[in-house]
């Protein structure tokens, strides 16, 4: 097993993998852990919270249960729905406004990777690399990938979309599994076991590969331009890690992202050319409007860039070391959740804080996201939760 100096280990966040051998060679690093599993490394004290404002109302309007979420989640909407997953397989449709289930189903494996939906078609990614497609809560085919994968599929276009661990991205038909291509490409050893970055742009697939975005020919792959985020730097395998990191954010045309541990910045996928960049300190992705782009540091500092030029807006550092998952913008709020399953709102013309609402107790696992009028948050103990804002 490689042993490269740990300059950067104070900083980590995710665990990371030996790309040539994705089963067996790995390097973990010791002093913190990717959000979705729960424990961490870091032996700072969590930093205590600050009384509860309650300026902004959040409403609890349903709760309903999965099982224990230990894998990347990605939440996928589509329309009123939700869709979320568990470790063990279950995956579930559930409806925004009510928590009801529209079905639930097991596909018979743990997953490494989830969820994808076009709103008909829900692909996930079990740890045996089987990447599993559902269809009214039945298996409607598998197929085995080439590599591990754990960024959630993408279902558009009556395809489904994967990034692989080993940096390959591959498109399969969405009703028969059939493999249509793979685009493969050399970078760093190490790559990250958390979800990257695949999403469309109108008749363009965007991925992120390394540190930079890359538009792609959903047809056949084909490369059509590539912007750097990041550009690898250091003097080791782990410090050279940029690997882009979901999710990201879209206003438009404008896409904004984290590089791991590196930076954030934007493209303008319209014009395939870089915007801006700035150094960054986290491993998760990024949220933002027409104005602005927050994200979450390592050390759980809040951070607000301002969109047209990554210039800070503001900087919230009230919640230091308490392991603060990805964001949501929306509205005129920032919600976020933290290790021991609060889920925090702040103001986002100021970062200040406007209200703290329980959970369970648990981690919360993936950025919260909205359907409709609802705000769901998914916790590492399995519980979702809706939440109406007032």
């Amino acid at each position: 097993m490689m042993q490269p100096k740990l300059h950067r280990a104070a900083r980590l966040s995710a665990l990371v993998l030996c790309a040539a051998a994705l089963g067996g060679c790995s390097y973990m690093p010791q002093l913190s852990w990717p959000s979705w599993l729960g424990g961490s490394g870091d032996k700072a004290k969590p930093a205590e919270l600050p009384p509860n404002p309650a300026t902004f109302g959040v409403r609890q309007a349903w709760m309903a249960r999965v099982g224990t979420v230990d894998f990347p989640l990605s939440v996928a909407t589509s329309g009123t729905n939700v869709v979320v997953a568990s470790s063990d397989g279950t995956v579930a449709m559930l409806d925004g406004a009510t928590g009801r289930e529209a079905w639930r189903a097991a596909v018979g494996q743990g997953l490494s990777a989830g969820v994808g939906t076009d709103g008909t078609l829900v692909s996930v990614v079990t740890d045996d690399n089987q990447l599993t497609t559902l269809s009214n809560g039945k298996v409607l085919w598998r197929e085995r990938l080439p590599a591990q994968a754990y960024t959630a599929p993408l279902v558009a276009g009556a395809r489904v979309f994967v990034l692989a661990a080993d940096r390959s991205v591959s498109a399969y038909d969405g009703q028969s599994g059939r493999r249509l291509w793979t685009q493969s490409r050399q970078g760093e050893p190490l790559v990250l076991r958390q979800g990257g970055v695949l999403l469309p742009f109108g008749d363009t697939l965007l991925a992120g590969l390394g540190g930079r975005l890359v538009a792609m020919n959903p047809g056949g792959g084909a490369a059509r331009w590539e912007v750097p985020i990041a550009t690898p730097r250091g003097t080791n395998d782990v410090e050279r890690l940029v690997d882009l990191v979901g999710p990201v954010s879209r206003v438009g045309s404008s896409i904004c992202a984290r590089a791991f541990q590196a930076a954030v910045g934007c493209a303008d996928a319209a014009r395939g050319t870089f915007v801006w960049s700035k150094p960054a300190n986290g491993g998760t992705g990024v949220s933002g409007d027409e104005s602005i782009l927050v994200g979450t540091e390592s050390d759980g500092r809040v951070i607000a860039w301002k969109r047209e030029n990554g210039e800070r807006q503001w900087n919230n550092e009230l919640f230091l070391h308490r392991r603060p998952s990805a964001p949501l913008v929306v509205g005129k709020s920032v919600a976020f959740g933290d290790f021991e399953g609060w889920l925090h709102v702040l103001s986002r013309e100021d970062g200040k804080v406007a209200n703290r609402i329980a959970t369970d107790g648990s981690q919360i696992v993936a950025a919260p996201v909205m359907v409709g009028q609802t705000m769901v948050v998914v916790t590492r103990n399995g519980s979702v939760f809706g939440f109406v804002p007032q």
